[in-house]
């Protein structure tokens, strides 16, 4: 059965109340370091921390309670939080949402990473093994510290604070000064997930980035910070691909992740954010090549989010979310009509518990009926929020 906004305004609202009781705090994806027991075993050695990580990662059942796993905050997650209230208080006019999206961003501002950086920066409350880096508890990276500053945005441009932008004015110092920069030519750059020594160049973190210097740089009328997106942003579109995707690293072959959902979405999002936010329309034709690519190869008939291009399961509420962001948008309402109806009608049928919470995955041949707050829940109100708010201004 088709589902109407009143149906989404009610799931998107017992989500809401859900997290709240929970306090936002969370056990996340990547969180396996955090059990004592597996860091006392596996925590000193590079191969050891990737492979406890991966296997608590993919069991079927939600193994941190046992390993004794703290709930923790995520800024990230808090930031998503924030985005979907203050995209209620836009389309309904409640000030619950927003007291409830500024007392978040305070919260935020408890919450930045400590240590003698140059300016604000987030990262997540857990050891982190990746295949190119390991990141100790805390360590702020890039995208976290982005999504952060895309909570203050938003704050600032709805409620016109001053401190909101002054946020991610420090911040601007973060990316600028303390990442590794990776490239760095007269036309591009390239800047490191983490102030770490690194060379994997993980295609979304400049233009994150980017979409983050893009907006600040137009409030402020600075140059500086337009050339400087700008460049970041023509580094990850000089590597789209012939079919208009992007692969998850540069070079492709330096991960074994591909051309993924959700990290596709994200760099559609950024760059129609740089875009937006600079007056510029150089690559719009690359932002519709990429965009029909994503609705074409990254989801199925059903609304579906596929895994990879290349692979259908398993079907994460996370590409769900960014499917439902992205094709909500007004220009993808029209040229993509019904695709993120059915985004949203396949991810309330299939991974949405009326407790007010969202499961995890869907494999070929079970669910993972458990929820990490950030990676399902504020994710969804972040692409609900906006689902709801984009449908009321078409029907106005």
């Amino acid at each position: 059965m088709p589902i109407d906004t009143v149906a989404v305004r009610r799931v998107l609202d017992q989500t809401l109340n859900w997290s709240r009781e929970q306090d936002y705090r969370e056990y996340t994806k990547h969180d396996a370091l955090n059990s004592p027991l597996l860091w006392a075993l596996f925590g000193h050695h590079r191969l050891a921390r990737i492979l406890a990580t991966q296997a608590v990662m993919r069991f079927p059942l939600n193994l941190r309670p046992v390993l004794g796993v703290p709930k923790s905050e995520n800024p990230k997650g808090l930031a998503l939080f924030v985005m979907a209230l203050f995209d209620c208080y836009r389309a309904f006019g409640e000030e619950r949402y927003r007291r409830e999206a500024e007392r978040l961003l305070e919260r935020l501002l408890t919450l930045r990473s400590p240590g003698n950086w140059c300016g604000a920066c987030w990262g997540y409350q857990y050891p982190w093994q990746d295949l190119g880096f390991f990141a100790p508890k805390a360590t702020p990276n890039a995208v976290v510290t982005a999504f952060v500053c895309e909570a203050f945005l938003q704050g600032y441009r709805v409620l016109g604070k001053t401190e909101y932008r002054q946020v991610v004015e420090s911040a601007t110092d973060f990316f600028l000064n303390d990442l590794t920069v990776l490239k760095k030519t007269d036309e591009e750059l390239c800047l490191a997930y983490m102030p770490l020594t690194m060379q994997m160049r993980v295609m979304d973190v400049s233009i994150l980035i980017a979409a983050v210097l893009a907006q600040l740089g137009a409030i402020n009328s600075e140059i500086r910070l337009q050339e400087t997106a700008w460049k970041l942003a023509r580094y990850v579109m000089n590597r789209q691909t012939g079919e208009g995707a992007w692969f998850y690293t540069d070079p492709p072959g330096d991960s074994p992740v591909k051309i993924d959902n959700y990290h596709t979405g994200f760099i559609l999002d950024a760059l129609e954010r740089v875009m937006t936010a600079l007056n510029r329309n150089d690559w719009r034709e690359n932002y519709l090549f990429g965009t029909a690519f994503y609705a074409a190869r990254l989801f199925n008939e059903d609304g579906s989010p596929k895994w990879m291009s290349h692979q259908d399961y398993p079907h994460d509420v996370h590409g769900a979310a960014q499917g439902i962001l992205t094709f909500s948008q007004p220009r993808h309402l029209q040229l993509y009509p019904g695709l993120a109806t059915r985004i949203v009608e396949w991810a309330v049928t299939r991974l949405y518990n009326p407790e007010g919470r969202f499961y995890y995955q869907q494999t070929r041949f079970y669910t993972k009926k458990f929820t990490f707050l950030r990676w399902c829940n504020a994710w969804m109100c972040r692409a609900l929020a906006s689902y709801l708010l984009h449908s009321r201004h078409e029907e106005h």
